[in-house]
């Protein structure tokens, strides 16, 4: 008798560990194959300005003003603080979903079967004691506590609770990652600001040049000594001028006003120093090594979390084709009348159940959630080889922007000499009349040109340090 019961349990356990036998589809290969060069140029110096906190960095007080104000009020920021809360309580539901689940339940109900039925005939002949037969409508009362717990005999609740914990950790890199974004957007903005600010002085101080020229015109063709076509020309490039004027007062309305909104607040004036915008000295910048990327850029270790969780979820997948041990049991109290109730032992209810559950056919549906597991451990495999690569060529992108707008720097410094030079020549000969008046605006307009493609220089310049500082993996920290 004992055998049999035995083999009662045996048979069943025996299909089940079958099951587990059966083929399950092979894993894709999730190894990143190309690693990054060991150098940016031929230096392999490891100072590294992405170690650099953002305050420290920046040395103008105005503007870590505006980027400790960014980091505080920033919507965007805040909507990605909001994603870190909820990957952290999708941990706290792949954690409860390790432990049992235990409730409590209290019920009643009434009901009443035919007299002709199998039910019926039993309870019409059945007495509790003599004299007193089961009532026609039965109620039912119960009291009790029941408890459900699937035990994680493939690790399927645990892979499940590390990947949600690698996207929690996931969402972390990616606010560092908008963090070190909003501060390269704030600072590049600034200084584009700044950049206009002295733009519209150049621009005013040539249309005063223009204006001056212009009432000179007008003397020498009250003397015969021009034409009204002199006149028309000059007065022509004063008003292009200060057509000119308008347009940068609009760029710095829009700049202004883009700076705000990244701080999250209405229009105000952005405080800043208008003046030795051509005096600012862009930061030396210390590249390190490209290995140094993995560890500093924030999307980059983003995309590996997302590249772990995808693992994660792919065993996750692959378990559901083992078979599933579930323990349930129930405790409490049950009886037709309430009286009974909690006449002890004969109300007590209570059961304990297991059960080892598996699929055996058709299989189709767990192989597709699996199959698309493994594209997303793919996907997200792809996108950590993408995210590293791009990131490489970022700083090698900067790097050769910063040398070569050094060089043109230097060259354009060099033209505007010469341009004011000419100027002060040009004037002085159209004053005794010894060159034409053309020559005189084309003189104007070139050292116009040139200066405000000066300021455009030394903005990209300190542009492409922010950007340097920012791609190396700086400004989250």
């Amino acid at each position: 008798m004992n055998k049999l019961k035995i083999y009662q349990y045996l048979i069943p356990l025996g299909l089940c560990l079958a099951m587990v036998g059966c083929k399950t589809p092979a894993i894709a290969p999730t190894k990143a194959n190309a690693p990054v060069p060991e150098s940016y140029v031929s230096s392999k110096d490891t100072n590294n300005i992405a170690t650099t906190p953002w305050n420290t960095f920046f040395k103008d007080k105005n503007l870590a003003d505006l980027i400790d104000a960014a980091l505080k009020n920033n919507q965007e920021l805040l909507i990605t603080l909001q994603e870190i809360e909820i990957a952290k309580n999708d941990i706290r539901l792949r954690k409860g979903a390790l432990l049992p689940s235990v409730g409590l339940r209290a019920g009643a109900s009434v009901e009443k079967v035919g007299t002709y039925t199998s039910q019926g005939a039993g309870d019409a002949s059945a007495e509790i004691t003599p004299g007193n037969r089961v009532p026609e409508s039965l109620k039912d009362f119960n009291l009790l506590a029941y408890a459900n717990w699937e035990v994680d005999i493939w690790k399927k609740l645990r892979n499940s609770k590390k990947a949600a914990v690698s996207r929690y950790l996931s969402t972390i890199e990616g606010k560092n990652f908008v963090v070190t974004n909003l501060v390269s957007e704030v600072a590049n903005s600034y200084y584009e600001l700044l950049s206009l600010d002295n733009q519209l002085d150049i621009v005013r101080q040539n249309i005063q040049l223009q204006q001056n020229a212009l009432e000179i015109v007008k003397i020498q063709k009250d003397a015969a000594r021009a034409t009204e076509l002199a006149v028309q020309k000059f007065q022509a490039e004063v008003l292009s001028s200060q057509s000119m004027e308008y347009d940068i007062l609009q760029s710095i309305k829009e700049t202004e006003n883009r700076i705000n909104f990244l701080l999250g607040r209405y229009p105000q004036e952005i405080k800043r120093e208008k003046t030795s915008f051509l005096n600012l000295v862009p930061a030396t910048v210390n590249t390190g090594i490209p290995s140094q990327l993995l560890a500093n850029r924030p999307d980059i270790k983003q995309a590996e979390l997302e590249l772990t969780a995808a693992k994660l979820d792919v065993k996750v997948a692959r378990a559901e084709f083992y078979p599933s041990l579930g323990i349930s049991s129930t405790l409490g109290l049950q009886a037709f009348k309430p009286s009974y109730l909690f006449t002890l032992p004969e109300s007590l209810l209570y059961s304990l159940a297991g059960d080892l559950a598996g699929p055996l056919i058709n299989r189709n549906a767990i192989k597709a959630e699996f199959n698309k597991a493994n594209a997303r451990q793919l996907q997200a495999l792809y996108n950590y080889e993408r995210t590293i690569l791009n990131a490489y060529l970022e700083v090698s992108t900067q790097l050769a922007k910063i040398s070569n707008l050094n060089n043109s720097y230097t060259l354009k410094t060099k033209q505007v000499d010469a341009l004011n030079k000419s100027i002060e020549f040009s004037n002085d000969l159209f004053k005794s009349a010894r060159v034409d008046y053309f020559e005189v605006l084309m003189t104007q307009r070139d050292a116009l040109q040139t200066k405000l493609e000066l300021m455009d220089i030394k903005k990209e310049q300190l542009n492409a340090v922010v950007r340097a500082y920012r791609n190396l993996g700086g400004g989250w920290k």
